[in-house]
């Protein structure tokens, strides 16, 4: 399996980097995060709302607060993220993309959940903390980046003290990601489409693979590699994959993009558990489960491409 191999970092001071950050500085990030609310462009949309107002009329439906589906310890992340105490997963509601196969559609595309305040969401990351979670896991929060600055600051102040994982889709704006800097310690993207036509048909966003691309060189650049002390991520990125029927996904040409621009050394979580939920089961080339032999050939090429850190899946056909 890949990643048996990998050299683990010697035991070091791996405080979460949001330790560090001055009074000032997260100050100043929390003005210009909330600033981007204003003719909203939190994420690649652009939609212009404005949500400092409570507008919802944009691509993800939300306004000034953030909104979540169920905060709770989780064991099913990749071994590293959950690891023995679990991962403390918050899952936003709504989204920016708008797959057609979204395996949590109630809640990205349905919107079940409940608007919260900022101050809320602070004690919720706290709690998961008090609950022995190894770190705070942000499922789709691309939508919500400045209100969760703002929310780490606070859950800060009240003895928060855990890495921070940004669990997204991949489809997130530059401006929102370099005002995470130094808050974010693992960053643990998509990898969904290579191709625009893919992705404009199935979530409806034809700048997938550039904007995807350019968010994942980002993510490398602030965090690089991961470190994993005691079998625990402590700070870095990691891809994931998921293999879709018929080689939508791209796989080959993902690949090659994470070795030739990133690192051979990246972590991938090269994924099985596609299903058709949502509208994929009137899709003909979407409305059935992957073959063995069709996640062989993305495990052949991501080796191929020299990529052997990571975890695979064992149970297809199973």
């Amino acid at each position: 399996m890949p990643g048996e191999g990998a050299t683990l970092a010697p035991m070091i001071d791996m405080k979460p980097s949001y330790l560090n950050l001055t009074d000032s500085s997260w100050k100043k990030r929390i003005e210009e995060a909330y600033s981007l609310l204003e003719g909203c462009r939190v994420c690649p949309r652009v939609c212009g709302v404005n949500r400092l107002a409570d507008e919802r009329n944009g691509i993800c439906k939300s306004g000034l607060r953030p909104v979540v589906a169920s905060y709770n310890i989780h064991m099913g992340e990749e071994p590293s993220i959950s690891g023995t105490r679990g991962s403390g997963t918050i899952f936003f509601t709504n989204c920016n993309m708008r797959c057609v196969f979204c395996q949590n559609y109630p809640i990205s595309q349905l919107s079940s959940g409940n608007e919260v305040e900022v101050e809320h969401l602070a004690r919720m990351m706290c709690s998961l903390k008090e609950r022995g979670c190894h770190n705070i896991n942000l499922v789709t929060p691309s939508h919500f980046v400045p209100q969760i600055i703002k929310a780490v600051s606070l859950a800060k102040e009240d003895g928060l003290d855990i890495p921070i994982i940004y669990n997204t889709s991949g489809y997130d704006s530059l401006d929102s990601l370099k005002l995470l800097e130094g808050i974010i310690d693992i960053y643990l993207p998509d990898m969904r489409y290579a191709d625009k036509g893919y992705s404009l048909r199935y979530s409806g966003a034809a700048n997938y693979p550039v904007v995807n691309r350019a968010d994942v060189k980002e993510m490398y650049r602030q965090v690089g590699d991961l470190i994993i002390e005691e079998g625990i991520a402590r700070r870095g990125l990691i891809i994931r994959h998921l293999i879709l029927p018929n080689n939508i996904s791209g796989t080959d040409e993902v690949m090659k993009f994470i070795s030739s621009e990133l690192s051979k050394e990246v972590y991938i979580s090269l994924m099985d558990q596609y299903f058709p939920a949502y509208k994929a089961d009137n899709i003909p080339e979407l409305s059935r489960r992957i073959t063995k032999e069709e996640y062989d050939r993305g495990f052949n090429q991501m080796t191929a491409c020299g990529l052997e850190n990571g975890w695979v899946q064992e149970h297809i056909g199973a």
